[in-house]
């Protein structure tokens, strides 16, 4: 089968989603960063906040949208934005109306399909749409093929920041986009 012949959805969750959702997130989280942490500092980032009733309540929180991608009815990819959020560490001045991109997540097979680019239009539709005046994000400071991604829709880096798995600190970069 050809990328041509996939058939690509695009749909918000359902409530049964979430359990499905707390194990692509781990998976694909654990895929791409696993190698960085020990097991227990990982468990305890995955119990905190990679759990089906931590996706249940985000799927029911009128704040949060979240948007799947399925690939021959696959999970594949998600993003997950939260309305009038921004990060603590966010410089002044700070955005009135903003909007963070909490997570966007493509599993690794599905990469180059353009899961990314149609959640991430999907995103900054659904943040002007709400009409914010920013959208911000934090990226690992060594996942440079995601910075380069989210330069290319004109982010750009305004803080260094940390970013906690269990009792392991990361360098994270916060990113900004005005609208």
């Amino acid at each position: 089968m050809t990328q041509a012949d996939r058939r690509v959805v695009l749909r918000p969750p359902r409530p049964e989603d979430a359990g499905p959702l707390a194990r692509f997130a781990r998976d694909a989280f654990d895929a791409a960063f696993g190698q960085l942490y020990n097991p227990q500092d990982l468990a305890a980032f995955f119990a905190q906040y990679k759990t089906a009733e931590r996706y249940r309540a985000a799927i029911e929180n009128p704040a949060v949208r979240i948007q799947l991608a399925e690939v021959d009815g696959k999970l594949a990819a998600y993003c997950l934005i939260v309305l009038g959020e921004q990060f603590a560490d966010h410089p002044d001045p700070r955005p009135r109306r903003p909007v963070m991109l909490s997570q966007l997540y493509c599993a690794g097979e599905a990469t180059g399909m353009g899961l990314g680019t149609a959640l991430m239009d999907w995103a900054m539709a659904e943040a002007r749409h709400w009409q914010a005046d920013a959208i911000t994000l934090s990226v690992y400071s060594e996942n440079f093929g995601a910075q380069r991604f989210y330069q290319r829709y004109g982010f750009r880096r305004v803080a260094d920041i940390d970013f906690w798995v269990g009792n392991h600190r990361d360098d994270e970069y916060l990113y900004e986009l005005l609208l």
